[in-house]
């Protein structure tokens, strides 16, 4: 199945450009880079300088950009789980940009 603003919450989001639009911490928005892993509860970025950000997905915004260069805005809070685990859940309806 290719990943598409309609199904990426059931895909992998490893190796997809993200940005943060907002956050409960402040100093998490405008984070940029590319997402390198995935846990439970948080998702990591590596920046354009190598370095890596841990960004909890609990009250985080992301904005993904797949590969046909449309964007996505998802909640973290859909995110939340095993990425393994997110094939099986039912969501509720969520909008993309």
């Amino acid at each position: 199945m290719v990943r598409n603003e309609y199904n990426l919450v059931r895909h992998e989001l490893i190796g997809l450009k993200v940005k943060i639009l907002d956050s409960k911490n402040k100093s998490l928005k405008k984070i940029k880079g590319i997402v390198v892993d995935e846990t439970y509860n948080t998702i990591i970025i590596e920046k354009k300088n190598k370095k890596r950000k841990i960004v909890p997905k609990k009250s985080t915004i992301f904005l993904f950009e797949l590969d046909n260069n449309k964007k996505v805005k998802v909640l973290g809070d859909i995110l939340i789980g095993r990425p393994e685990d997110r094939i099986k859940k039912k969501f509720p309806k969520w909008k993309y940009r």
